[in-house]
């Protein structure tokens, strides 16, 4: 902790104790699902044309862009074409259509290989045609965060996920521990790391000893406990706090490659089971939602068909969030559907909020996970001082720092 810039973290209420125990409702696509043809800003060149018959795990598509992203079918059925549909990143994209045949036939697009008598090429390789991407809200390529990656000095497996009211991350490695061990020893020897850390909040006090016992016959992977504090699962914060050490852009500046707990599982899924990304456990959470829970979906499905089935909205007037409610995007419809690497909808009444303006505390200056000053920003803002908002946000990206930081007043009081 710097005397100048405060602790940098805050433990909130993340009211996960609506998730965190209950147990996972499994969800029934609906006849048709729609399956988006991009990822991230990456569209997809469609490999099936309408009439086609399909299986789970066909692969439907391939994103060839800057980076390969093959995406695969959640359903078995047949192609009905393609529909431009808004997508969960608030942008109109192509969804292919599939009519559901209620069969769920899978069909392995890949067969499953042995990570510990592959070479790393052949890993980064098979990770690639997978599909696998970041589970934790992201969509990055797994892939690529392994495949240039030079002198890894420790690999991080963040567990901790700190986004309030999401528990989904828990309810994964709860299933499938298995998988997350062989995922975290393949991307140990992707990442051609000496020593991984996995870390998890420290308030997991009876699922920690149940990790510590997996792992036990990896001497090079440990399971570290973190404080329970927001935002201890931003790479910036968790990096820091494992090494001391802080970089401009990338983990990799100071020998550190870190990778979502439920990506390891995803990738264990595809070693072992042949098994590409095409269902996902997502928690769907609030005040907004008459059960919260934890729901086991097919990529694909509408949110409103998931919270239909789950009971419905507890009020006529909501607010849906995709994703948690530090980083997700409000949206105005809930037809978008579920895609591999979303995580969760956190829906809230939607109550007015008095906001108070700045009194100036300099509590938002202690707090920050970048060190920021956030009224110098607000005032060179004001001003339209271009050089000193470049000089106060440093080498950041502003928009991706004031989503860390500057957090809607009503969100914050739902949390404090």
């Amino acid at each position: 902790m710097s005397f100048i810039i405060g602790p940098m973290r805050k433990h909130v209420n993340g009211h996960k104790e609506l998730t965190s125990h209950g147990d996972i409702v499994k969800i029934s696509a609906p006849k048709t699902i729609a399956i988006p043809l991009a990822n991230g800003a990456s569209d997809a060149d469609l490999l099936v044309k309408e009439g086609d018959i399909v299986k789970v795990g066909t692969k439907i598509a391939q994103c060839n862009g800057k980076f390969t992203i093959p995406l695969f079918s959640s359903v078995s059925g047949t192609v009905k074409g393609v529909e431009k549909r808004m997508g969960a990143g608030l942008k109109q994209v192509d969804h292919l259509l599939i009519e559901n045949d209620d069969q769920y036939t899978f069909e392995a697009p890949f067969a499953p290989i042995d990570f510990e008598k592959a070479t790393r090429e052949e890993l980064f390789d098979f990770t690639m045609n997978a599909g696998i991407v970041g589970c934790g809200g992201a969509g990055f390529p797994t892939y690529v965060k392994y495949k240039f990656a030079v002198d890894v000095q420790l690999l991080i497996i963040n567990a901790v996920e700190c986004e309030p009211y999401i528990t989904a991350d828990y309810k994964e490695m709860h299933e499938h521990i298995e998988d997350l061990v062989v995922g975290v020893k393949a991307m140990v020897k992707m990442a051609g790391a000496p020593v991984a850390k996995l870390a998890i909040k420290a308030t997991k006090k009876d699922f920690i000893p149940v990790l510590k016992e997996a792992f036990k016959d990896a001497k090079n992977i440990e399971v570290v406990a973190v404080p329970d504090v927001y935002p201890m699962g931003w790479e910036r914060t968790l990096v820091y706090e494992l090494t001391k050490k802080r970089y401009e852009r990338l983990p990799i500046e100071v020998g550190c490659v870190v990778s979502n707990a439920t990506t390891a599982i995803a990738l264990g899924q595809a070693l072992t089971k042949g098994k590409p990304i095409v269902e996902k456990i997502v928690t769907v959470s609030g005040d907004g939602i008459k059960k919260p829970t934890n729901v086991l979906t097919p990529v694909g499905v509408s949110a409103h068909d998931i919270i239909e089935q789950i009971g419905g909205y507890a009020s006529e007037d909501v607010l849906l969030i995709a994703g948690g409610p530090m980083m997700g995007k409000t949206i105005n419809t809930d037809a978008f559907v579920i895609t591999p690497s979303s995580n969760a909808l956190t829906v809230f009444i939607n109550k007015e909020v008095r906001e108070i303006a700045c009194l100036r505390c300099g509590k938002c200056s202690d707090h920050c996970p970048a060190g920021l000053q956030p009224v110098r920003i607000n005032n060179a803002a004001k001003a339209n001082n271009i050089d000193a908002l470049k000089k106060s946000t440093a080498n950041y990206v502003l928009t991706t720092v004031l989503n860390v930081v500057c957090v809607h007043t009503s969100v914050l009081q739902r949390l404090m």
